[in-house]
């Protein structure tokens, strides 16, 4: 039986596990349970317990279909409303001083994932870079990313951008409780990867943010997704429409339907605005002019974000993961041209600098720049305005990848962040060759990643981005620096925007 530890939090001692170089806490609650009269409600703080509460285990995903709570080969997680906690990975050796704190947001475009995948459990990061390593679960698709407001009566309101209000109730966790853990609770940095960075950014937008952490990461980030309120209300609308009832009876299916009918209906509705609009994905932060006054994007280039320090970048081949699992992204020529309809010459510039445009490698790779790289350039020249930005791009991809038409694709990029060079996928990943290369590969990113933890900089081999340089540390076995990397595509880009569902 494996020693366990326990450790006095703000609502009452949690017990964890001991292992050989870390300390492990799973599914602890940062908020109460969103259930009956708390569904659609910002998050409410935990009723405190008393004597010695389990976590040892984890224990739900967010609700989403099953399939997206997957956490092995033939394993899924349970999947509830009741998902709303963190995970805590701390080093085994006790010190005198606080250590970092890197709190972790999984992607998953708003609809599913969980923290409970092994890779995220930040052992190897914690054990190597002397850092606590937090997880967390919010919610999702439906009961995340809706804005049901205007359904919503005095007695029982809806209230707006649920999944980003569980973040930052976790991150205020974080602060309250991580001293506890051996963490230091003013220096924290968030990072997240896909519609994780993406709420890294919205975090960076989010004034109830303020001070909850002091640097931040964005690996892969869609920078520019936001909803208008208008777009919100059409979105939610036909989600209503979706559960089969009307605008009068929308408050009451709201309450009482089951969490999967109402989760069905909304992945049913998000499916159908994919394949209506190619490149606007509904389910994502609403500019509600309060919890979120205005686009992440918009707020960051004009700097009314929080001004700390920022890495972000993306994949080289992002694009090439998604025609693998889904038709609804702009990475067909068709599908392409519907989301650059509203860009004035935008197709005409883009086939100029992908020279093999219309054929369907060039749409991928376009798809991809469009959907990743275009808006995060955005971010990196307008953050780098106001605070210290550092730009990556990730370009290494064993054989295997090769071989599969992958490349460095999308969320390849997490296995040398935390370090999953010698855990089944990492050894999978290179089967066909290229060990050596992931674990130099490894040792840059998590040495970056680690040294901006604890000192708000990368290595000194990596320069600040600036408009007039455009550095960019290219990740791979060798890294290098480029300083603006593809130019004539970044041009390209410019003025594009992603197209409007009213």
């Amino acid at each position: 039986m494996p020693a366990t530890v326990d450790t006095a939090t703000a609502d009452g001692v949690v017990r964890g596990r001991c292992g050989r170089h870390v300390l492990r806490w799973r599914s602890i609650p940062y908020a109460a349970a969103p259930l009956g009269d708390l569904r659609f409600r910002a998050p409410q703080p935990v009723e405190p317990w008393s004597g010695i509460r389990s976590a040892t285990q984890y224990a739900n995903a967010a609700m989403q279909h099953r399939a997206g709570a997957r956490i092995g080969l033939r394993t899924h997680q349970p999947t509830s409303e009741d998902a709303l906690t963190l995970n805590v990975t701390a080093p085994a050796i006790p010190v005198a001083t606080a250590r970092p704190v890197l709190v972790f947001i999984h992607g998953g475009g708003y609809v599913f994932g969980t923290s409970a995948l092994e890779l995220y459990s930040g052992a190897h990061l914690a054990a190597r870079g002397d850092v606590v390593v937090v997880s967390l679960n919010y919610r999702l698709g439906a009961f995340g990313y809706v804005d049901f407001g205007e359904f919503g009566t005095t007695r029982h309101p809806f209230e707006t951008n649920l999944g980003l209000r569980d973040q930052v109730a976790a991150l205020r966790w974080v602060r309250t409780n991580i001293a506890a853990f051996g963490g230091d609770p003013d220096n924290v940095t968030i990072f997240g990867e896909s519609a994780g960075a993406h709420a890294v950014l919205s975090l960076l937008a989010t004034p109830a943010a303020k001070g909850l952490f002091h640097r931040a990461i964005a690996q892969s980030a869609p920078a520019d997704w936001a909803m208008t309120g208008a777009e919100a209300r059409a979105f939610a609308r036909r989600c209503v429409t979706a559960l089969g009832a009307t605008p009068d009876t929308a408050h009451i299916a709201l309450r009482t339907q089951t969490a999967n009918d109402i989760r069905r209906a909304v992945d049913h509705t998000i499916g159908r605005v994919l394949g209506e609009h190619p490149g606007l994905f509904p389910a994502c932060p609403v500019v509600d002019g309060e919890f979120l006054p205005s686009a992440p994007i918009d707020a960051i280039v004009d700097g009314s974000a929080h001004r700390v320090p920022l890495i972000i970048g993306t994949t080289r081949d992002e694009g090439a993961l998604f025609p693998k699992f889904t038709d609804k992204l702009p990475t067909t020529p068709d599908r392409l041209r519907a989301a650059l309809a509203r860009s004035t010459d935008a197709e005409s510039r883009i086939a100029a600098v992908y020279p093999d445009y219309p054929r369907p490698s060039a749409a991928i790779a376009a798809g991809g720049d469009f959907t990743f790289w275009r808006p995060s350039v955005r971010i990196m020249e307008g953050h780098s305005r106001h605070a210290p930005t550092y730009a990556y791009r990730y370009d290494f991809a064993p054989r295997a990848l090769h071989l599969a038409g992958l490349g460095a694709t999308h969320a390849t990029d997490l296995i040398p962040v935390f370090g999953g060079a010698d855990t089944t996928a990492g050894r999978a990943l290179t089967v066909a060759g290229g060990r050596r290369g992931l674990r130099a590969v490894t040792e840059q990113f998590q040495g970056n990643w680690l040294a901006f933890a604890h000192t708000g900089s990368p290595l000194p081999s990596w320069p600040a981005y600036t408009e007039a340089r455009r550095s960019t540390l290219v990740i791979d076995y060798p890294t290098r620096v480029e300083h603006d990397p593809n130019q004539e595509k970044r041009l390209a880009w410019q003025g594009v925007r992603v197209p409007s569902l009213v």
